[in-house]
């Protein structure tokens, strides 16, 4: 068999402030609406895909949400792992081996924090390869922190080109009524934060949420049935660098290199046939290396090409238009985020921040310290 997949449907969960919700619940709350978008019940999932949560995803997931899936993946490569696991789906889907494959997440990273749970602390530990490099404190900031410094080094890119990052996300987050954050903010003002590790200051760092996300793939036979438009997966591309920063080639390329070349080969567009961009920004270096890494310009020019706004809403490459991780929301891994925005943007829904005729979306998560990318292209037309 050889079936295209779409996105039948996507949701969110109650984001930002959610005291009263278990991750599971999230993820269940996120799942229903995706479901119902799609104009499908439980009972029609028979993949699934989940990672992140409890003891053994998905099985504990699938128990939760009272499904059965013949398909299942627990890809776990971070904040890369949901475009991993969608391209997972699309060939599952390609080859008969599911129908409808639901995607879900769920985290109460900021409420956990808030009640002072253990859990709540991110920690990598010190097993395996880590234990070379977790006894003199390099912890997953600083790892960023310090390609942040090479990159700067060896092309002059400023800390002023890295704050326009967060400036642009805050500017697109001002049209997202459930951004987190939404209030203007100027490149002095993220300047002026408290240093976390340099040169990132607070403002450089994603925030700290609570919050669900969903969306179910179906196969092409299934269009004439959905109540919506569909959006097609038209390609995508998966790939690891390093997991010691000792063993990372190149501080300033990042996996997104591979995973978006394959991404655009598999789909046959280039950069400049995209109309709207969700990257990853756990960290304003992490996007301004993603845009040179995809080619979306030149290694080493990223500075230069997010000064002149490029980012914004209005701009020439609309990026994050929900605000992204830096000021909407970042609940623990952000990925699938990412792709309910993308959907969104394609068939047009998504209001004030809308951007005009968007055709084709690039979507494109990191893992770890730049250890994984996983990019996906979506499209509102099917390819010929």
């Amino acid at each position: 068999m050889s079936r295209r997949a779409v996105i039948a449907g996507v949701a969110l969960s109650d984001v930002g402030r959610v005291d009263d919700k278990t991750p599971y619940a999230l993820m269940a709350q996120a799942s229903r609406r995706a479901l119902a978008e799609a104009g499908l019940r439980p009972q029609d999932v028979d993949g699934l895909a989940s990672t992140s949560q409890g003891t053994l995803p998905p099985v504990d997931v699938g128990e939760y949400l009272g499904l059965r899936p013949r398909w299942i993946d627990s890809t776990a490569v971070g904040g890369a792992s949901w475009e991993v696991m969608l391209a997972h789906a699309a060939d599952a889907i390609a080859a008969g081996h599911a129908d409808v494959v639901l995607l879900t997440y769920g985290s109460t990273a900021r409420s956990d924090l808030r009640k002072g749970l253990r859990g709540a602390s991110l920690d990598w530990g010190s097993r395996g390869p880590l234990q070379w490099e977790s006894p003199y404190g390099h912890s997953l900031i600083s790892k960023y922190a310090m390609a942040a410094r090479r990159h700067m080094h060896e092309y002059g890119t400023t800390v002023e080109d890295l704050a326009e990052v967060a400036v642009s996300a805050r500017f697109n987050a001002r049209e997202n009524p459930e951004a987190y954050y939404r209030d203007p903010i100027t490149i002095d003002d993220v300047l002026s934060g408290p240093m976390i590790a340099d040169p990132f200051t607070k403002l450089h760092c994603c925030i700290r949420s609570d919050g669900g996300a969903a969306a179910v793939l179906v196969a092409e036979d299934r269009i004439p049935d959905l109540p919506g438009d569909p959006v097609w997966v038209l390609g995508t591309g998966e790939a690891t660098s390093h997991m010691l920063t000792s063993q990372w080639d190149d501080l300033t390329t990042g996996p997104a290199e591979v995973s978006g070349r394959l991404a655009f080969e598999r789909a046959g567009l280039r950069p400049s046939d995209v109309d709207v961009c969700e990257l990853y920004d756990a960290f304003t270096y992490m996007l301004l290396a993603t845009v040179e890494d995809l080619g979306f310009c030149k290694k080493g020019e990223g500075g230069a090409f997010v000064r002149e706004g490029r980012l914004r809403l209005g701009g020439e490459l609309p990026t994050n238009t929900d605000g992204g991780g830096l000021s909407a929301c970042h609940p623990g891994q952000r990925g699938l985020f990412l792709v309910v925005e993308a959907v969104r943007q394609l068939r047009g829904e998504c209001g004030p921040r809308q951007v005009p005729d968007a055709e084709v979306a690039c979507v494109s998560g990191t893992g770890g310290w730049f250890c994984s990318s996983g990019t996906v292209l979506l499209g509102s037309q099917r390819p010929a």
